[in-house]
């Protein structure tokens, strides 16, 4: 007769916190927007769980939807950090401007000097989200480091 195994501790809503540069910076994002203190008391894994959705709730989601102002609002935070880190990493201040129709389709941009450093076409923006916390760090730092390779590429346009 075996010893019985002990049962593994559920898994929590977006999988393990991982180091990350950009995890950091998203959630100072957020907290800048704290003028009350409300969150205050809570980690950042608490704070970016919104940004967490998972393939059951991705599937339970119409095909078509007007997207939710709460996930505009997270969309707009997640390209401000990327243009933060961008802005730690180069020196180049990068802002982003976007625009979307009532389905959730349309582009976000960033722009350091005359410079687009990132252009990103987004459709089904009620879907946004990420699968765990590693993956939502992945997309951040790789959007931020392709925008600073184009700031390298082109850095009289970007400081411009």
């Amino acid at each position: 007769m075996t010893a019985p195994e002990a049962e593994a501790p559920p898994a929590t809503r977006g999988g393990d916190w991982p180091d990350s540069a950009f995890l950091r910076q998203l959630a100072a994002v957020i907290r800048a927007e704290d003028s009350y203190g409300s969150w205050e008391g809570k980690s950042d894994a608490e704070l970016l769980a919104d940004f967490i959705l998972t393939a059951e709730e991705r599937r339970a989601m119409p095909i078509i939807s007007d997207p939710d102002p709460d996930v505009m609002w997270r969309l707009e935070k997640f390209y401000d950090a990327i243009g933060l880190m961008l802005e730690r990493e180069t020196g180049c201040m990068a802002g982003q401007m976007s625009k979307f129709n009532h389905e959730g389709w349309g582009r976000v941009v960033l722009i350091a000097g005359r410079l687009v450093v990132l252009s990103k076409h987004l459709r089904d923006v009620h879907r946004f989200g990420f699968e765990t916390f590693q993956k939502l760090a992945e997309a951040g730092e790789t959007l931020a480091a392709d925008a600073a390779a184009t700031v390298a590429r082109f850095p009289e346009a970007a400081q411009a």
